[in-house]
């Protein structure tokens, strides 16, 4: 029961994660934010280039958009990933999550590279759809062995960040040349995603 109830409350943290997240190291069993489960959660999502990639170019894409998807599609994704999470935590099957990753990957980044302008209720399901893949790879990882809540907490902190620095880099778009950086980079973002494609349709 006490399992259950963390579980909810860890989806409950996910839900309640927005952008700009602010975290610091810990280190050990024995640390304040309860060590291993912490940091296992702040670490874990960038053990997978495929996450990293996707969850930059959300950030990427919400500042290229400008106001307000520079905030709405960080939030969103949190919030939606949650919805994915809990499902991956209590064993509900999504079928295809390597590919939905991957396709993350590849169709952000090429929403960057092309400048593509879409409604924000376009882009806001855009991105809610791909969340439930990501949500749901790291809510079946969750360790049987970590603090739920703890874990969470260090996985919301890291995710935000990597929203927060797509968010910085696609501020440069601002300008002439940084418009044509960030359009590379989601270029590079997109053909990353591609071979993560290959690799998981392989």
């Amino acid at each position: 029961m006490k399992r259950t109830k963390d579980w909810l409350l860890a989806a409950a943290l996910w839900a309640l994660a927005t952008a700009p997240a602010w975290a610091h190291g810990d280190h050990g069993d024995s640390a304040p934010l309860g060590g291993g489960s912490f940091m296992t959660g702040f670490l874990h999502p960038f053990t997978g280039w495929d996450h990293v990639a996707a969850m930059v170019a959300v950030g990427l894409w919400g500042a290229f958009l400008g106001r307000p998807a520079i905030w709405v599609l960080p939030i969103v994704f949190p919030l939606v990933m949650a919805f994915g999470g809990f499902l991956g935590m209590v064993g509900v099957p999504v079928p295809g999550i390597e590919i939905g990753i991957a396709l993350s990957a590849v169709v952000l980044g090429v929403m960057v590279a092309a400048a593509a302008r879409p409604p924000l209720w376009v882009a806001a399901v855009l991105v809610g759809a791909f969340a439930i893949f990501h949500g749901h790879a790291h809510g079946a990882e969750l360790p049987g062995a970590a603090d739920p809540l703890l874990y969470s907490l260090g996985f919301v902190l890291a995710t935000g960040l990597m929203h927060a620095g797509g968010i910085a880099f696609g501020a440069l778009a601002r300008w002439p040349a940084g418009r044509w950086a960030v359009r590379a980079g989601g270029g590079l973002i997109g053909l990353a995603g591609l071979s993560f494609l290959l690799a998981a349709a392989s």
